[in-house]
């Protein structure tokens, strides 16, 4: 189901009239489209039909509540602010709205400006994120962010696409893949390579970097990265001849191979390396490769 207006939509779930109608007024007076639910469940059959571009949650409500719902949603829309709406005195609801995925909270009463401040950064940064995960798209990089148990947090479009070839569900990701993801984080061993067996043929996952400590971003390898050594070069603070070299690096080619395409001495590649590794401030090969990998999806580094 789509909307005709294009106006941002509003999903506002809470089981009390008189916070739905002075939030409902508000949110209509500044130009949002307000969806209703009176419930969890009722708002988990709506976002079945209608991608909503932020939640606003009540924690409190028959049926289901608002932190069961948000756990359940932020599986479906892992970009879409979820706003929590709580007591002042639930100190305790808090925290356990950041736990289930909830993106921000906001203390009742509701004040009607604060509540529209925050919708408009939350709206923006999610609109910021989708295009840069699109932008990762468009040159064809498969990304994925896991949290340290390898549960999926957000993949790009594309990426939910191979998934589902290789036989996964991205929105119910199954705890034999997740768990060895979760395993091979823990291990300390990101810098080799992680193959894993799926139904449509084995899938190769490269380390890219860790957001921070609960997200940890993936390649899936197969895809063709960019081959411009010219982007590495301004991105990093590596020579042309360097930069050259480390792109050959990031491809998986090993310095014989690099010196057959550069027409150089594999001695001479190691050279070269041995120059690039206190440049970019580590010491092996699997480090670089990720660092120049990042640099190459234009990922900050």
């Amino acid at each position: 189901m789509s909307l005709d207006s294009n106006d941002p939509v509003v999903l506002v779930v809470d089981d009390s009239p008189d916070s739905l109608g002075m939030i409902n007024s508000a949110l209509d007076q500044a130009g949002y489209t307000v969806l209703v639910a009176l419930n969890g469940q009722q708002a988990l059959e709506i976002t079945r039909l209608i991608r909503p571009d932020v939640v606003l949650m009540d924690a409190v409500m028959p049926v289901m509540d608002g932190f069961e719902c948000s756990r359940t949603m932020r599986r479906r829309m892992p970009l879409t602010p979820i706003i929590f709406m709580t007591g002042l005195s639930d100190a305790g609801h808090t925290l356990k709205a950041f736990e289930h995925g909830g993106s921000d909270y906001i203390t009742k009463p509701i004040n009607p400006a604060e509540l529209l401040a925050r919708i408009r950064v939350h709206v923006s940064n999610a609109a910021m994120i989708s295009n840069a995960r699109a932008a990762l798209d468009e040159v064809r990089q498969h990304v994925l962010a896991v949290d340290r148990a390898g549960r999926l947090l957000w993949a790009t479009p594309g990426t939910h696409d191979l998934l589902a070839a290789k036989g996964i569900d991205p929105e119910m990701v199954s705890p034999g893949f997740s768990g060895t993801l979760g395993s091979w984080l823990e291990s300390g061993e990101t810098g080799r390579d992680l193959v894993i067996a799926t139904e449509g043929g084995p899938l190769t996952l490269r380390f890219l970097k860790s957001v921070h400590e609960n997200e940890h971003l993936l390649l899936i390898l197969g895809g063709p990265l960019l081959m411009d050594p010219e982007l590495l070069q301004a991105r990093l603070p590596v020579t042309r001849r360097e930069a050259e070299v480390l792109l050959w690096v990031a491809h998986g080619k090993t310095n014989r191979e690099i010196g057959e395409i550069l027409s150089l001495s594999p001695r001479t590649v190691n050279k070269h390396l041995e120059q690039i590794y206190p440049k970019l401030q580590v010491d092996n090969r699997s480090s670089a490769t990720a660092i120049a990998i990042q640099a190459l999806l234009g990922l900050p580094v």
